[in-house]
């Protein structure tokens, strides 16, 4: 059962995702899972996930994949699936997460699945869990989040050094929370979880928050953004997950169109570990050539893994 759990999660995931219909082949090749021995195999297999699907209410059509229509292929249209966006602000998504995570029902953690259809915990590139603990430093976490809707200022040490800061919004991310805020004139990002001696200070509406402002749009969408490194790595994904390497890596870096379908991507890397890491999920689909510290790193985490 969780292998077929896994499976239906996979390719649902697919097919909210490649942004255009896509026929039981390219399922069979991309989505993990399919690796069946026979075509018939595979047919029966995929009927049984499709009436699956759509007997959980899943909205699973077929599209034509051309403008001859000759050729139909399998999709899920997202605004279909997903809940109407109520419009949240990040403050409220940070309390709605606050909520789920310390109400229990029965003994068992609330399910996150409503929270992700209302931008709760956004899909990220990092295949890092999407769900923070809270287990540890949660009254850290319910003190700044506090200081976050009452405007005050909030009052921490980070990274041995005490801190002011007029704490602006709460992002979380990889499975972290963030603390998005002012110290001084600059606007600085710190993770909650690598700050202690966490306090609120007395004045409420202590600052103003600049107008339009978007705690999220400073915190890196993908975890090799976030670091202190500076440096540019090339890379080529083969033709079959080309697809997916560029979603991925979207507008964060520049890409090649090969004649066989791959790409070949000059990505902006400031977390080596978390890069390389991310690379290896490729499999064999991703071959790093620069730069050659870069790709030795790569080399030595896979004799370490052997």
């Amino acid at each position: 059962m969780h292998k077929v759990i896994e499976r239906i999660l996979n390719l649902l995931a697919f097919l909210l995702t490649t942004g255009k219909p896509v026929t039981a082949d390219e399922i069979r090749t991309t989505v993990a899972g399919y690796d069946q021995a026979t075509d018939d195999a595979f047919h029966r297999m995929f009927e049984r996930d499709k009436d699956l699907l759509r007997r959980l209410g899943i909205p699973l059509e077929l599209a034509p994949t051309d403008g001859w229509q000759v050729e139909h292929g399998y999709v899920v249209d997202p605004d279909t699936y997903a809940l109407p966006d109520p419009g949240l602000t990040d403050d409220e998504r940070a309390a709605l997460w606050l909520a789920a995570e310390v109400v229990r029902l029965g003994g068992q953690v609330a399910a996150p699945d409503a929270l992700f259809k209302l931008g709760g915990a956004p899909m990220t590139a990092s295949g890092e869990p999407l769900a923070a603990s809270l287990t540890e430093g949660s009254d850290d976490l319910g003190t700044a989040f506090l200081a976050v809707v009452e405007r005050r200022q909030l009052l921490f040490d980070y990274r041995e050094k005490a801190r002011r800061v007029d704490p602006y919004g709460l992002v979380h991310r990889r499975g972290h929370w963030y603390l998005v805020g002012a110290e001084g004139e600059t606007t600085k990002v710190f993770r909650m979880d690598k700050a202690t001696r966490v306090d609120v200070g007395d004045d409420v509406d202590a600052f103003d928050r600049p107008t339009g402002f978007r705690a999220a749009d400073f915190i890196p969408e993908t975890p090799w953004e976030a670091g202190a490194d500076e440096m540019v790595a090339k890379v080529r994904f083969g033709p079959t997950m080309a697809w997916w390497a560029r979603r991925q890596i979207g507008n964060r870096g520049s890409l090649h169109e090969d004649s066989d379908g791959g790409i070949e991507a000059m990505i902006p890397v400031a977390n080596p570990e978390a890069f390389i890491g991310w690379l290896l999920s490729f499999d064999d689909n991703a071959e790093l050539l620069e730069p050659p510290e870069l790709r030795q790193r790569l080399v030595d985490r896979v004799a370490e893994g052997r």
